[in-house]
C-alpha cells in the first residue's frame, strides 16, 4: 500500500513533508540555527529540571505553563503580564493555533512573497486561503503595500515576517502602527530573528493596537532549536482564542522546565547574538566583493545569488562539505551567520567553486 492508495484529502494528494536537508556534513549552514550550544553549567541545570519532572511523569503537565508564561513576559519586558503570552512547541504550532483560530473555511491569509515557506503549509493544514502578494522589487514591504492587498483580498489575518525569512528584509515600526490602525485583520508580526535585528520590536504598538500580535521563538538566538519553544505576545483575549483551539497538555514538562532554564540565563545564551549578526554583515559584504547580488540583511543568515544553476552551486558546496540552504527567489542562496571557522569555510567553498566565474 502507498500513501495515494489511502483516502488523503486531495489537497494533499502530490505533497512533500516539509524540511531543511539533516545531513551530517562539517559545516552545517542552511537553518539559522545559533551554532553555539549552551554553556557546561547552563547545560547541567537544564539537565536536573528535566529530571525533577521525571519524578512526575506520571502526571499531566501545567497545561496553561503559567511559570513559563511569566517568565517569557519578564522576559519580553514592555508592561506585559503572564496573560498577554503564548506559548506553544516552536513557533510553528504558535502560528497553526492562529490560523486555527481565525483563518479557517471561507477565510483568507495574507502575506508577501518571498516569504517564510511554511505559511502556506499553515494555511492549508487550517484549511485557510492563503494568498502571497509580490513584495517590491528590493523585497521590501510597506503599509501603502499592505493596505492595498488588504483591500483587494479581504484577510481575517496578515503574516509580515520581520525581518523576513529569507531575504532578511525589515519593516518599518510606523508602517505597522498605520496597518493595523487601518485594517480590521488579525495581523501577525513574526519577529523569529528579531534578537539580531537593529530594528525596534513591535511589541512597542502591543499597548494601541488590541489585533496585533508578535510572534516569537527561542529556536534561534537562545541555541533552543531542540527545545521546540514558540511564543506570541497580545492582547489578553488572543491569548484566550489559542487556549481554545491548542490540544490538552500540548507543552510537555520537560520541555516547559528546559525553557525556563534557558529564560534565567538569557544574558550568557544571547551572548553571541550581536557576534552572528556581525558574521552575517560581513559575509555579505565579502559576498559583495566578490561579485554577488546580496539582499540587505537583518537577521543572522543573508541571501545571495544570482546563480543560474543555484542547485548545482549548492551542491557543489555540499561536496566541499558546507551546508547551505536553497531556498528563496530562483537563482538565490541562503547561508546562516556561523561560528569564525564555519564562516571561513563558508568563503573558502565559494571560491574553490567560483560559481559566478561565467
Amino acid at each position: 500500500m502507498d500513501i495515494e492508495s489511502l483516502p488523503l484529502r486531495s489537497d494533499l494528494r502530490g505533497e512533500a513533508p516539509y524540511g531543511a536537508p539533516q545531513l551530517e556534513v562539517p559545516v552545517v549552514l542552511n537553518v539559522n540555527e545559533n551554532p553555539y550550544p549552551p554553556s557546561e553549567a547552563v547545560a547541567q541545570e537544564m539537565a536536573d529540571a528535566v529530571k525533577q519532572t521525571v519524578t512526575s511523569l506520571n502526571r499531566y503537565p501545567d497545561r496553561e505553563a503559567v511559570g513559563l508564561r511569566q517568565d517569557l513576559a519578564d522576559y519580553l519586558g514592555h508592561g506585559l503580564r503572564m496573560e498577554n503570552i503564548w506559548a506553544a512547541n516552536g513557533s510553528n504550532e504558535i502560528m497553526l493555533h492562529l490560523l486555527t483560530a481565525f483563518g479557517g473555511p471561507g477565510r483568507t491569509a495574507l502575506t508577501f512573497a518571498p516569504t517564510y515557506s511554511m505559511y502556506p503549509e499553515y494555511a492549508r493544514n487550517t484549511l485557510t486561503k492563503y494568498v502571497a502578494y509580490p513584495r517590491r522589487e528590493d523585497h521590501s514591504i510597506d503599509a501603502g503595500l499592505v493596505l492595498g492587498a488588504i483591500d483587494i483580498h479581504e484577510p481575517t489575518v496578515v503574516l509580515l515576517a520581520r525581518p523576513n525569512n529569507p531575504t532578511g528584509t525589515g519593516m518599518a515600526l510606523e508602517a505597522i502602527d498605520q496597518i493595523c490602525r487601518q485594517s480590521e485583520a488579525i495581523v501577525v508580526v513574526d519577529e523569529a530573528y528579531q534578537e539580531f535585528s537593529t530594528e525596534p520590536s513591535a511589541l512597542e504598538l502591543l499597548d494601541a493596537h488590541p489585533r496585533l500580535v508578535v510572534s516569537r521563538t527561542m529556536s534561534k538566538a537562545f541555541a533552543l532549536a531542540g527545545g521546540r519553544l514558540g511564543y506570541l505576545a497580545a492582547h489578553p483575549a488572543i491569548v484566550d482564542a489559542c487556549r481554545i483551539v491548542r490540544l490538552p497538555y500540548h507543552l510537555s514538562a520537560p520541555t516547559q522546565a528546559i525553557a525556563r532554564v534557558a529564560l534565567r540565563h538569557a544574558d550568557a545564551l544571547l551572548a553571541r547574538v550581536d557576534e552572528l549578526a556581525a558574521a552575517a554583515r560581513d559575509f555579505a559584504g565579502w559576498a559583495r566583493g566578490r561579485g554577488y547580488d546580496v539582499i540587505d540583511s537583518e537577521a543572522n543568515f543573508v541571501l545571495f545569488g544570482r546563480f543560474p544553476q543555484r542547485h548545482a552551486v549548492w551542491q557543489g558546496l555540499l561536496d566541499r562539505g558546507v551546508l547551505i540552504r536553497e531556498t528563496g527567489p530562483e537563482g538565490y542562496l541562503r547561508a546562516s551567520a556561523g561560528t569564525p571557522e564555519e564562516m571561513v569555510a563558508l568563503k573558502d567553498a565559494l571560491d574553490d567553486l567560483n560559481p559566478i566565474k561565467e
